[in-house]
């Protein structure tokens, strides 16, 4: 089965959304998202959006604090303009119905402040910025009549016709539905916008949906990715034997929480001035440090000095989730680990969106756009997501009509239905823990060699086993996060210094003369 659209766009977090929602003023959309529209990493963003509104910040600020903390890969054009375009697009989300805490009603807005940041410039609806966000741009896109949101539908592959041509251009995708069939959905442009792949790793912040498809399909179908070795662990995630990639925001730092060790040391000061304000990725190593110095199995986030009435207005939705878990935050320290949170790498984009395959654009965590460089500033996430969302939009109506002539439906060929799953489970398994114990916060050149070996064989075997079998969810999960991970691996392996979120014992320096430049990769063929 064969359906057209003009744009078709796969995930539905803030910037699949909002690309969606701009487009559908210029042709028929197509929102693809494999689980419902809701789940997205965006909605479970706690935090806020970094802009600058306050009269004691500047975009100068802004910019100074991004280049900073991207530890001198940022892209200085893109974060001049990507922080110049925020401040527009908060007014956007505002007038669209965005509801962001303010000092009193229609007064200013209330920023917080977050580690890295010079000055209080967090946009924020108290602690559930992006739940708010989805809100009001689902119910935009719900409401839009040539928008169609196709929940519960997988994008297995790209349809790239001749993809080893110089002429190879993206067409549209193939589709699972929920009754097993692929479909072919052919556009005149086709958007990613899957966030990122938290789930290659055994634990991390991010929601179920996150494993890479994107990145993974876009590289198969010989797109460039690159800086995919820069991955953020976020310092502070609840430790809990029931809680499941639940985070502690990064204001409860920023607004006075002090992290401690299982005596109750604070010890951020042995490793920055800025203490508990320090970038994330100072932040988690330190932590992961004082654990493996300790061998204890958390630290702690000491909140109760901001008292109860002030954690109870500024934390609501936390205080009531640390709750249901046992915890008073108010009257007790919060146990805390890192968890990989965000992919500050993914497919390369110019400064619309567009990628290196023609046709086919990239938003959101699963670009790399050159915002975040090596470490990325907390909040610049969704910022990043909004402004690219609007900048791809706006360059969606100079594409022509493509030649579909040479696009073809989905072919089962001699795969059969899966008999045994447990090779999934136990490959996606695997696949997780040794990305976390060998490609963490803290590699080396030996657990990279043997996460090498392990992903050699892992690879020929989920390969052989996938083009055997029909698909499903679960089998392009695994096949997504396998590739993501193989990514990541070459590209840890080939940075031989310290930078940023990667941090190698055999290599503790940062070399500028070899690797100020991003890590590029691109499979030309097949």
């Amino acid at each position: 089965m064969i359906r057209r659209c003009d744009y078709l766009v796969i995930g539905s977090g803030v910037a699949g959304l909002l690309v969606s929602i701009k487009a559908a003023s210029q042709g028929s959309v197509i929102l693809v998202t494999k689980r419902g529209a809701e789940d997205s990493a965006t909605r479970d963003a706690q935090g806020g959006v970094a802009s600058v509104f306050g009269d004691k910040d500047s975009f100068e600020s802004h910019i100074a604090d991004t280049l900073t903390a991207g530890a001198g890969l940022c892209d200085p054009a893109v974060v001049d303009f990507t922080v110049r375009e925020g401040p527009e697009r908060i007014r956007e989300l505002v007038g669209m119905g965005a509801d962001f805490s303010r000092h009193s009603p229609g007064g200013d807005l209330d920023l917080g402040r977050e580690g890295g940041h010079s000055a209080r410039r967090i946009v924020h609806a108290a602690d559930h910025t992006g739940a708010e966000i989805s809100r009001v741009l689902l119910a935009a896109a719900r409401t839009s009549p040539d928008i169609e949101i196709l929940e519960r539908h997988a994008a297995v592959d790209l349809v790239v016709p001749e993809r080893a041509s110089p002429s190879a251009e993206c067409l549209g995708a193939f589709i699972l539905t929920p009754n097993g069939e692929v479909v072919t959905v052919l556009a005149r442009a086709t958007i990613l916008a899957t966030g990122g792949a938290g789930k290659v790793y055994l634990y991390t912040s991010n929601p179920d949906v996150a494993t890479g498809d994107g990145i993974a399909m876009a590289f198969r179908a010989g797109a460039e990715v690159a800086n995919l070795e820069f991955i953020q662990f976020h310092p502070t995630c609840l430790f809990h034997p029931h809680a499941k990639s639940f985070l502690i925001s990064e204001r409860v730092r920023g607004e006075g929480g002090i992290l401690k060790d299982h005596t109750g040391r604070p010890f951020m000061k042995d490793y920055d001035p800025r203490a508990e304000l320090a970038p994330r990725d100072i932040v988690a190593r330190a932590i992961d440090s004082e654990m493996k110095r300790s061998g204890a199995d958390s630290v702690y986030l000491d909140a109760t000095p901001l008292g109860r009435d002030f954690l109870d207005m500024h934390f609501p939705y936390l205080t009531e989730n640390l709750a249901s878990y046992g915890i008073d935050m108010a009257a007790q320290p919060i146990p805390v680990v890192p968890a990989v949170h965000y992919f500050c790498g993914g497919v390369s984009t110019d400064h619309h969106g567009r990628t290196t395959l023609p046709r086919l654009l990239a938003v959101g965590e699963t670009a790399f756009t050159g915002l975040h460089g090596a470490n990325r500033l907390a909040s610049n996430s969704l910022l990043e997501g909004l402004v690219f969302a609007h900048r791809a939009a706006g360059m969606l109506g100079e594409l022509a009509g493509p030649d579909f002539s040479k696009a073809r439906e989905w072919e089962t060929g001699n795969a059969a239905p899966s008999r045994e799953s447990v090779v999934v489970s136990q490959d996606w398994d695997e696949i997780r823990r040794f990305m976390w114990n060998y490609v963490g916060i803290m590699r080396s050149e030996k657990r990279l060699e043997r996460a090498r070996r392990r992903m050699d064989l892992l690879a020929e075997e989920i390969r052989e086993y996938y083009w055997n079998v029909l698909p499903n969810l679960d089998l392009i999960e695994l096949r997504n996060i396998a590739t993501v991970a193989d990514l990541v691996i070459h590209s840890a392996t080939l940075r031989k210094e310290s930078r940023g979120l990667h941090w190698v014992e055999d290599y503790p320096s940062r070399n500028d003369r070899v690797f100020a430049c991003a890590t590029r990769f691109r499979r030309f063929a097949g």
